[in-house]
């Protein structure tokens, strides 16, 4: 299936999408990646404010380029998830919902994604400059010290996306490969 989806998502549009699906999101979005992550989950635990409301969030896993010539922003593709999978569970606990990056999560993430009606969503490695052309506005909103890691608060339109894992924890890159090994019959 393909869904339009605007954010900030609520819970029963996210029960609607199953890993595999197709979304074309628009509306606000923050990047974070390692470091801000840290940061942001040290405030939460030490109960101090943090940069952004994570209320039906959505995170892009995004250390974008700078902006140059006539460009909002650089390149902005995603980074590897499984590198912020320490700091998800946490913050799903505290309202994130939508996740955005690309390769596979822990068991931790999928119990949170689980247990919070929560999503992660693929983005497509290598298409940085495509990423970008989504973004129609984008601000640095905290710890702009880390640089092309500072967050972001970016408003997209139709950013490509994929169901990864679904509200329900069903895994693509557990499905797809058994699906495609039942279609040859191997």
């Amino acid at each position: 299936m393909k869904y339009r989806i605007i954010t900030p998502v609520e819970k029963d549009i996210i029960k609607e999408l199953r890993a595999g699906d197709s979304v074309f999101l628009s509306g606000i979005i923050y990047t974070a990646r390692d470091q801000a992550h840290k940061r942001i989950a040290d405030a939460l635990n030490e109960g101090k404010e943090i940069p952004f409301d994570l209320n039906n969030s959505a995170i892009y896993y995004s250390g974008p380029t700078p902006e140059h010539d006539d460009f909002i922003i650089g390149s902005c593709g995603p980074t590897t998830s499984s590198r912020m999978d320490k700091f998800s569970p946490l913050l799903m606990d505290h309202g994130n919902l939508v996740m955005i990056g690309k390769g596979q999560r822990n068991k931790a993430v999928r119990d949170a994604i689980i247990r919070n009606g929560a999503v992660y969503l693929g983005a497509a490695g290598g298409l940085g400059a495509m990423m970008a052309a989504c973004v129609k506005k984008a601000e640095i909103i905290a710890y702009p010290d880390l640089g092309c890691e500072a967050v972001r608060r970016l408003v997209v339109e139709d950013m490509p996306l994929t169901v990864i894992i679904d509200s329900e924890g069903n895994d693509l890159y557990e499905i797809g490969p058994a699906e495609y090994l039942r279609s040859i019959d191997i």
